[in-house]
């Protein structure tokens, strides 16, 4: 094809991009997208969809090594990391495969290689050695998302000093491991490694692992994973690394003060990401940045006529289903439609460790600082029934409301399933429903979810089982 036409051209081809492109080709667009590795991104590749696999692996063997509290007892427990590795590629390559599969169900053309901004609405494509060629569109998107940073002075030899994709496809199981930040990726990775019995050690400078979440929650949290055998250093700065063919050791500063050695055979970095914005021609296209984000609009325009950016480009938060989100809105105002601008305050958040965390909405931290007035409902998983019964009691829900108006303003949960509970929720708060439309809901008994219209009635004085 020489010098070929597109209405919508979309560099990059994870959640944001290949969503963006169904759903111009939904409405009638005709798309290319480029995509220098395999369309679905780091999240289908070396994301969300392989480590998922890895977890599971990691709740079944915890659920193995409970077995005598359901009368099942075995010898020999054995655990083969090659093997579980291996399906983790195994369910990534499936699922990319479906994603290849939708390209073509949409007549979406898929381009190799690496996307550059050569002019309005050109885009040359450059793959390995080959002769770079021109595509020509109406719309380009920007979605060629982010990669790990690091520590200032420390190198990631992808040997000792490791990302998430290295320790998702190592060769062998470390004996130890030192993981740099205690957020989602970081705490999953220690999740797993030590139910396989690799010695974990999480280093967060910040006062607890994640963050983000409600510290109540965490507290609980951390207290789980240290039971579970993980070692967690809070308010601890990492100030130096040092590798050998052997280890690397990490120098630390406690919040104490003392310094400290920690060493491992690898050390995973997990502290954040930073956009792909390199190498796409966008100082001479004359796009503005903030941050080292691209900076677009509500519509995800950016200043540049016929170029937008969507997903992990534009900043925080660094989720696949926002990334979604973004590419579906942002083509639907291309094609004129008037969608409501995305919100961001019900974005919900996962962590897929056990027991879980799922969150939407503010902390009680953030309630209070943006001066609401609250009720705060709690419902432990302990008296729950099917909790109970299926063995999985620790954790909680709690929801937080504005007092005066009954409005949901966050809701937080620990426990078994939380990332698929969550939902409810979200589904409350982008509705605007009050706390008592949540627990006048009849929820199904026996179910986990019973936990939500409980914490809900709580608020009100009303729960029935606590």
């Amino acid at each position: 094809m020489a010098d070929p036409h597109y209405n919508l051209l979309i560099i990059g081809g994870g959640p944001g991009g290949y969503t963006a492109a169904i759903r111009g080709a939904q409405l009638g667009m005709r798309v290319a997208v480029v995509e220098r590795e395999r369309v679905g991104g780091v999240c289908l590749n070396w994301g969300c969809i392989p480590t998922k696999a890895l977890l599971r692996n990691a709740e079944i063997l915890q659920t193995f090594r409970r077995g005598a509290e359901w009368g099942i007892t075995f010898e020999n427990l054995q655990v083969d990391f090659g093997k579980i590795i291996k399906r983790s590629r195994g369910v990534s390559d499936r699922i990319v495969k479906g994603v290849e599969y939708l390209m073509k169900k949409n007549s979406i053309d898929v381009i190799p290689g690496n996307g550059r901004l050569v002019g309005p609405g050109a885009v040359e494509v450059r793959a390995g050695g080959t002769q770079a060629a021109t595509f020509r569109a109406d719309h380009v998107i920007i979605a060629t998302g982010a990669r790990p940073r690091t520590i200032p002075g420390v190198t990631i030899d992808r040997t000792r000093v490791i990302t998430s994709t290295e320790a998702m496809s190592l060769s062998s199981q470390p004996k130890s491991m030192v993981i740099i930040g205690g957020g989602a990726i970081g705490v999953e990775f220690a999740y797993f490694y030590n139910a396989l019995r690799t010695k974990v050690t999480i280093v967060e400078m910040l006062p607890g692992i994640l963050p983000v979440e409600d510290r109540e929650l965490t507290r609980q949290l951390e207290s789980s994973l240290k039971k579970q055998g993980i070692e967690i250093l809070t308010e601890t700065k990492v100030e130096g690394v040092r590798t050998s063919q052997e280890d690397v050791t990490l120098t630390v500063r406690t919040a104490g003060g003392d310094p400290r050695e920690v060493t491992g055979d690898v050390a995973l970095m997990a502290i954040g990401v930073q956009a792909n914005v390199e190498n796409l021609g966008l100082e001479n296209a004359g796009a503005t940045m903030e941050r080292g984000n691209i900076k677009v609009d509500t519509d995800y325009r950016t200043n540049v006529g016929g170029l937008y950016a969507i997903g992990d480009v534009i900043g925080p938060p660094w989720l696949a289903h926002v990334a979604s989100a973004e590419g579906i809105h942002c083509v639907e105002a291309i094609a004129g439609k008037n969608s409501p601008p995305l919100d961001y305050g019900s974005v919900p958040g996962c962590t897929y460790c056990q027991p879980q965390i799922a969150s939407v909405g503010l902390t009680e931290e953030k309630a209070k600082a943006a001066g609401h007035e609250l009720r705060i409902g709690r419902f432990p998983f302990r008296p729950l029934g099917k909790a109970v019964a299926i063995g999985e009691s620790e954790g909680m829900v709690k929801l937080i409301f504005d007092a005066k108006y009954g409005e949901l303003l966050g809701a937080h949960i620990m426990g078994s399933e939380a990332t698929e509970l969550i939902a409810e929720l979200v589904v409350a708060k982008t509705l605007e429903t009050t706390g008592e439309g949540i627990f006048r809901a009849i929820h199904a008994h026996p179910t986990l979810s019973e936990a939500v219209m409980e914490a809900a009635a709580a608020a009100y004085g009303e729960a029935i089982n606590i």
